[in-house]
């Protein structure tokens, strides 16, 4: 992998001739899209971390209209060079983290069925855009996202270090808090799609850490309930920052494994 050009995603066949058929979605997707957000939008303000917030109105978001991810490209190139690449569905880590080192960021764009608003196993197009897209005008979020994949590259063959880059992915990317003013704050995209766990995440019932990268790699976590811990960043600069300790301690976790 370490060989390859930073650019090969882009001749990978496993996206050959992938778009968003815009014009091919019906009226129950409409129906669908429309829900999710009046549902979920409106629990935002005073939830969500500013980033998230002003990202929103960046991109044009509206409950009447599914995001179009050729617009969505358009925008995210002038503000941070990024944009949005179709895939089928769930996708192999190498293919995922190329991407995202490639400033492309992954995403379906088939929508949930009106008996699937509640719960789905596997994160349709609502989730990938209404919940991660706002978050790609932040530029260190994206610079985050684009390093941390960087790193996943150089042991895409090493399921263990994979393992543990995806415990970061999750506790930061997908499930993280942010203190803003003095307050905790959503910045986790599997947080803000879920009206439950915005509501729950920012209670007190579930333990709240501070940013702790060794933690987070010795942390377990699950896909099918909320989660009962979150670590919370004092700024996305400082998960941005923190790139060369979650190097510098996957190395040393990485080499304790050899030695047992």
């Amino acid at each position: 992998m370490t060989d390859k050009p930073k650019n090969w995603v882009f001749s990978d066949p496993r996206l050959k001739d992938l778009k968003q058929e815009y014009d091919k979605y019906t009226a129950e997707d409409f129906e669908v899209w429309k829900i999710l957000y009046e549902r979920q939008m409106p629990n935002l303000p005073g939830a969500a971390c500013e980033s998230y917030l002003k990202g929103v109105k960046e991109v044009n978001f509206t409950s009447d209209r599914i995001a179009n991810f050729e617009e969505l490209s358009k925008i995210l190139k002038e503000t941070t060079g990024w944009a949005v690449q179709v895939v089928p569905g769930l996708i192999d880590d190498d293919l995922f983290f190329g991407l995202l080192n490639n400033k492309r960021f992954p995403s379906s764009t088939w929508l949930r069925k009106m008996e699937q608003l509640d719960y789905l196993e596997e994160p349709d197009m609502f989730h990938d855009a209404f919940a991660h897209m706002p978050m790609l005008t932040d530029k260190h979020y994206t610079g985050f996202l684009e390093d941390l994949s960087g790193i996943a590259l150089k042991h895409i063959d090493d399921p263990w270090a994979i393992q543990l880059l995806s415990r970061i992915y999750w506790f930061t990317i997908e499930f993280g808090l942010i203190r803003e003013n003095g307050e905790l704050r959503i910045y986790g995209a599997g947080i803000l799609s879920s009206k439950g766990e915005t509501k729950y995440s920012l209670s007190d019932e579930p333990a709240h850490y501070e940013y702790d990268v060794r933690r987070i790699m010795n942390q377990e976590y699950w896909k099918d309930h909320f989660q009962d811990k979150y670590f919370v960043i004092d700024s996305l600069e400082q998960l941005y920052t923190s790139l060369p300790e979650i190097e510098e301690v996957l190395e040393e976790m990485l080499a304790e494994k050899v030695e047992k």
